[in-house]
């Protein structure tokens, strides 16, 4: 079962690049013996706002399953927030240019709060650097005060990472002097988390959308092909979701592909937990998100 060629041989529409990616998506399913989930047929509602914090560019979509199901089942409006553009400066113009590229695959909204994307975003940066991370914190501040987001998604304090670590931080100390109430739903990539709380289904059809937005970072998917890997990281967090959310020795729920997070109500300046939450693909979550 090979992957489609991440460069088709002629120039392919939208609808044609996602159907490659279905196909392929559909084969690893049956691959690994999960239903290929089909995801319900949208009744969108003009939703809330989420803010997706990406410590690098192509996280929006390595992360992106329950904004993409937000959007498109319950009339969410997604914004990417493109913390930094990466430490190859050389780079960051086209990858920036990709990024876009992939938000639009998406159907995400795509901002920046500095042209070359922020600087050291580091957890050490706060003690070494307190100037710069004072004003990127208050940059972030500002932007929550505007936005006033129902959902932020940030990378958890431990992801193995030292960008996403930082962007954790970042987050953080701006939601300390926002005075915004939100919801937070904390993700993992390069490290796991101990207690995930929600475990959010994609359908053939949502895995094959982020698949395909992720091909769009082209020079990063050369260097290590993260979008060929996704559906194997998505396959083992329904392994430790199953048993991790519903309980240990629980049925695990026979998904193909889920993403993980940690989902929290953030009031006050008290952060508190939300109850766990299995969301599977053919059930929408309008209705029932974010009730506790």
């Amino acid at each position: 079962m090979l992957p489609p060629p991440l460069i088709p041989e002629r120039p392919l529409t939208s609808i044609e690049d996602l159907a490659r990616w279905q196909a392929w998506v559909a084969s690893f399913a049956e691959m690994i013996g999960a239903p290929a989930s089909c995801a319900p047929v949208p009744k969108p509602q003009p939703g809330g706002h989420c803010l997706v914090f990406a410590p690098h560019p192509d996280d929006e979509c390595i992360v992106g399953a329950l904004p993409l199901r937000l959007q498109r089942e319950a009339g969410w409006r997604i914004t990417n927030v493109a913390v930094t553009l990466g430490s190859n400066k050389v780079r960051r113009a086209e990858r920036w240019a990709e990024l876009e590229d992939a938000c639009a695959v998406l159907g995400f909204a795509n901002i920046r709060l500095r042209e070359e994307g922020f600087e050291e975003t580091r957890p050490e940066t706060a003690k070494q650097r307190p100037a710069l991370w004072a004003a990127q914190v208050a940059a972030v501040a500002d932007l929550l005060r505007t936005q006033k987001p129902e959902l932020i998604l940030l990378p958890h304090a431990h992801d193995g990472n030292a960008t996403h670590m930082g962007v954790h931080q970042l987050v953080m100390d701006a939601l300390a002097g926002s005075g915004l109430d939100t919801t937070l739903a904390q993700t993992e990539f390069w490290s796991t988390q101990a207690e995930p709380n929600w475990m959010v289904e994609t359908s053939v059809a949502d895995t094959a959308r982020l698949i395909q937005a992720l091909a769009r970072h082209l020079g990063e998917v050369r260097r290590n092909p993260y979008h060929q890997r996704l559906p194997a990281f998505m396959a083992d967090n329904v392994r430790r979701g199953g048993e991790l959310i519903a309980g240990a020795g629980s049925a695990v729920p026979d998904y193909a592909f889920a993403t993980l997070y940690r989902l929290s109500r953030w009031s006050d300046g008290t952060e508190t937990t939300l109850a766990p939450r299995l969301c599977p693909a053919d059930q929408t979550l309008q209705g029932n998100w974010l009730q506790s």
